[in-house]
């Protein structure tokens, strides 16, 4: 047994360890009453101490146990209550999901220690930079790694096709979700932080992982905006959270994805453990925002990254992945000056303006000190050509219009009609559903029915 602390371990350390005690105190608060509340806390003890147990693993082996005894222990809680059968089909789904995942690193075992003939963290690691910096491509072996644990990262964080189980997760106690999409679903962005050494080697693991991971949160994204459940709806907000942090690593912004990991853990476990309290800010209609209104927020939120970017001296097309990072955070913030623009006054617009550089400032900030951080996980400086750089800003443009365009698109009969596909999934969780029933049938039970 041996443990590996570095500036990624100790912060991860410190938030499950902060998370994991207010998720305890809500619960013990939340099932006041409950028979099984001491049985409920225990496993949810055990599920923390195992993801703790995960961020500071020193070796392969040890980071592979911990990986299944998250996942197995995170199991005993999604079955609590037994007599819901949707409780238990989303736990069956999620247990196929994760055997498929713990297979993945079984064979990263096997294939590392016939590679590089150890598991130990230090001396992989080391191996695998003196790999990197030979001429030529790595071995096919050393691809397939790569390939298996961008796979494993995947199937943990719920990424498409694989996701229909985390949404269905709902019928738990809302701690088990908190837990959940704030610490044990970021283990699989943390496995590909952590591994960056190996899975840099693999131009396929780098490829799958920005490729699925942009689709997924496109996707999930999509689907959020459906949803009348406010958890669901939260549910779907981390897949697509997750889909952008497999995306960023993909990019090979190692140092951003740890950034992303650590804010999303906090925001969700708010999200979830305040959701009963925000049914009526979900419920508002945001106002149309006029076309002046978009492009002059189009214009501020460019001019404020770029502005902030150079007080900061730093280059936000220094590499292909600053740059398309950069338009996405630019794209939002974009869309956020938007709907304070609906009526343009100059309270709204030095409001508008002033929030654009500072949330801008505080993006570059944090993206430096990321990098500080994690030198070793820094942005892979990949250039970006000129037509790359077309591409990237059209397609922003494309998804900025049509998320202004929003409330007038859901009156075209068509956008209806997709609506109501989109409401559920596109059907992937009902095929998910008869494939799960079909490998493990439900035993009805006098409960249930």
């Amino acid at each position: 047994m041996t443990f590996f602390i570095d500036t990624l371990s100790l912060i991860l350390l410190l938030l499950i360890g902060g998370l994991l005690a207010v998720v305890l105190r809500f619960a013990h608060a939340a099932l006041d009453g409950d028979p099984g509340r001491r049985r409920f806390l225990m496993w949810l003890g055990l599920t923390g101490t195992a993801v703790m147990f995960l961020v500071v693993s020193g070796n392969l082996l040890q980071f592979a146990l911990a990986w299944s005894a998250t996942s197995l222990l995170l199991h005993r809680l999604l079955v609590f209550y037994p007599n819901r059968p949707g409780a238990l089909l989303a736990a069956r789904k999620k247990f196929i999901v994760s055997r498929l995942g713990d297979a993945c690193l079984a064979a990263v075992l096997v294939l590392t220690w016939r590679e590089f003939g150890t598991w130990d963290f230090v001396a992989l690691f080391d191996r695998a930079a003196l790999m990197a910096a030979q001429p030529g491509a790595p071995s096919g072996q050393v691809q397939i790694i790569g390939v298996l644990l961008a796979a494993g990262a995947m199937l943990k964080s719920a990424q498409f096709p694989f996701h229909s189980w985390l949404p269905d997760t709902m019928e738990t106690p809302t701690p088990v979700s908190a837990l959940m999409h704030a610490g044990i679903i970021n283990a699989g962005g943390f496995l590909v932080i952590r591994m960056n050494p190996l899975v840099t080697l693999s131009p396929w693991a780098m490829t799958l992982l920005a490729a699925v991971g942009a689709f997924t949160a496109l996707f999930a994204a999509l689907v959020m905006l459906t949803q009348a459940s406010v958890k669901r709806g939260l549910a779907f907000s981390t897949i697509a959270q997750m889909g952008f942090m497999m995306l960023e690593c993909g990019l090979g912004a190692f140092d951003l994805a740890m950034l992303h990991l650590f804010a999303h853990s906090l925001y969700k476990a708010h999200a979830f453990l305040s959701s009963g309290s925000v049914v009526g800010a979900r419920a508002a209609t945001p106002a149309p925002v006029p076309m002046l209104s978009a492009v002059a927020a189009a214009v501020a939120a460019t001019a404020a990254t770029l502005v902030a970017a150079r007080l900061l001296h730093l280059s936000p097309a220094a590499s292909a992945s600053s740059f398309i990072l950069v338009g996405i955070f630019t794209t939002a913030l974009a869309t956020l000056v938007a709907h304070l623009w609906t009526v343009l006054s100059w309270p709204r617009v030095l409001v508008g303006a002033g929030t654009a550089f500072g949330l801008a400032t505080a993006y570059s900030l944090l993206h430096h000190v990321a990098g500080l951080l994690m030198p070793s996980a820094a942005t892979t400086a990949t250039p970006l050509g000129p037509i790359g750089m077309i591409t990237t800003v059209a397609v922003l443009a494309v998804l900025f219009a049509l998320n202004i365009a929003a409330p007038r698109l859901a009156e075209w009969p068509t956008v209806r009609t997709f609506y109501v596909h989109a409401r559920n999934g596109f059907y992937l969780n009902t095929l998910a559903n008869r494939f799960a029933t079909r490998l493990w049938p439900l035993q009805p039970t006098k409960e249930s029915l």
